[in-house]
């Protein structure tokens, strides 16, 4: 019985065609049409639809998972790297636009090229990857209310300076928090390199 009910959670582990699945499969075909919206036709209003779009799914997918009991492996993919391709994609499209700085468009990017350079230090232990820690989805939490702002502020009006205000005021925040859960991250990796052996693969 016991050797059933661990088949059954290892095949639910390794499921596919989930409804939460899905939804993120939906929120990666929204990056490039973000990309498309905001650097050739220029159409912020559907650009911001597409970002409203995918902060929506980014919520559900994980409620929906919990619900209807849909977790895998395969989601617990998805979700995080559809996360950092939309902040690739905008703070990109931003840059082009004039709209944030270069820096801008530099810093967050760099903070996951250092962290991708740890996996392979990981898999020398057993492990792919950490769980994401809470002030990492704070991080994307503020970075994803600053997006569609500094993109609203790039315009004239009081709206318009009002939201730029508050998209940098996102955007600070987003910026520390993003680079703070990196360095816990970092420091995560490193005690696990003091207290777990190396893991030895057999070969042939």
């Amino acid at each position: 019985m016991q050797t059933a009910v661990v088949d059954d959670a290892a095949r639910d582990d390794a499921r596919v065609w989930t409804v939460p699945n899905a939804l993120s499969f939906l929120r990666l075909l929204g990056v490039p049409l973000f990309l498309w919206l905001v650097l050739g036709p220029e159409k912020d209003g559907w650009a911001l639809a597409v970002l409203a779009a995918s902060g929506v799914t980014d919520y559900l997918d994980g409620y929906l998972a919990r619900r209807l009991h849909q977790t895998s492996r395969l989601g617990e993919v998805l979700d995080p790297v559809a996360d950092r391709l939309y902040i690739l994609a905008v703070v990109i499209g931003l840059a082009i636009r004039d709209i944030v700085p270069w820096w801008f468009a530099v810093i967050l990017p760099l903070r996951d090229v250092l962290l991708w350079g740890l996996v392979p230090i990981l898999r020398t232990r057993g492990y792919s990857a950490l769980p994401v820690h809470f002030l990492g989805k704070a991080a994307t939490f503020n970075l994803l209310y600053a997006f569609p702002l500094l993109l609203l502020g790039d315009g004239t009006g009081a709206a318009a300076s009002l939201a730029k205000v508050f998209g940098w005021a996102f955007a600070g925040w987003g910026i520390g928090l993003y680079w703070w859960a990196g360095v816990l991250y970092a420091y995560q990796v490193y005690k696990l390199i003091k207290t777990t052996d190396r893991r030895v693969v057999a070969h042939g």
